[in-house]
């Protein structure tokens, strides 16, 4: 049994993922970004899982979570799920909050962060990015940013599989009712990357979907690339990785 932190899991693909894990008898940790949100996970923690509260458009909300989480039994696994589509938010909860809770969290043992098929179209320029959210951001670059996130850390915890799944376009409240891709398919990679014993599922620094490792955009494994991501967003947020 691990016990896993599932982020953005009121509902979507982190809310089946969650459940899913639960199910397999692991202990789960779900989060939402408030506490009316929260209430929608009863069921879950009816079934054993345990709630963490706090807006990810907000770092000291990241920080706090990360402090109740660092404070309680240590996480086996961390599923950065929660992300936004469009808005002031786009930058701060895909990119700023993974981030933080990555440097902020002590030893969990594997990383998966959700990308996109996106992340194709992002630019991998970090000039003038407004990581605060004053204005809205590009969906694109925020999954291009968080794809090469996971691959930097991949590079730099080599003993911590780390790792990016683009989980399709599917029909959650994100997709909409008209998405094409298999909800279900959607998020049994990330479940198998932060559970099985699967020697392909225990690689790291991979871009996954469906269970297929694939090439993702040729900026993700520049190390140039990556080494400005993380010297960018430790000036922004004051916390080295």
């Amino acid at each position: 049994m691990s016990r896993i932190l599932v982020t953005g899991s009121a509902d979507g693909l982190g809310r089946a993922a969650a459940d899913t894990l639960l199910s397999q008898g692991h202990e789960v940790v779900v989060h939402a970004r408030n506490r009316g949100r929260a209430a929608d996970l009863s069921d879950l923690v009816d079934r054993g899982a345990h709630v963490v509260v706090g807006d990810f458009a907000d770092r000291d909300a990241v920080r706090a979570v990360a402090s109740e989480l660092s404070d309680a039994a240590p996480l086996d696994a961390v599923v950065h799920n929660a992300g936004v589509w469009s808005g002031r938010a786009v930058m701060p909860v895909n990119v700023v909050a993974p981030y933080l809770l990555t440097a902020l969290l002590p030893g969990p043992r594997r990383l998966v962060y959700l990308s996109s098929g996106s992340h194709f179209s992002g630019r991998p320029v970090l000039d003038g990015v407004d990581w605060s959210g004053r204005t809205p951001g590009s969906y694109g670059d925020s999954k291009l940013f968080v794809t090469a996130l996971a691959a930097a850390v991949a590079r730099l915890r080599p003993g911590v599989p780390s790792n990016a799944v683009d989980p399709g376009w599917v029909p959650t409240r994100m997709g909409g009712p008209g998405a094409p891709d298999d909800l279900e398919l959607g998020h049994r990679t990330q479940e198998w990357l932060v559970t099985s014993d699967d020697p392909e599922a225990l690689t790291t620094g991979g871009y996954w979907y469906h269970q297929e490792r694939q090439e993702p955009h040729a900026a993700v494994h520049d190390t140039a690339f990556q080494d400005r991501l993380l010297e960018v967003l430790a000036q922004e947020t004051g916390t080295a990785l």
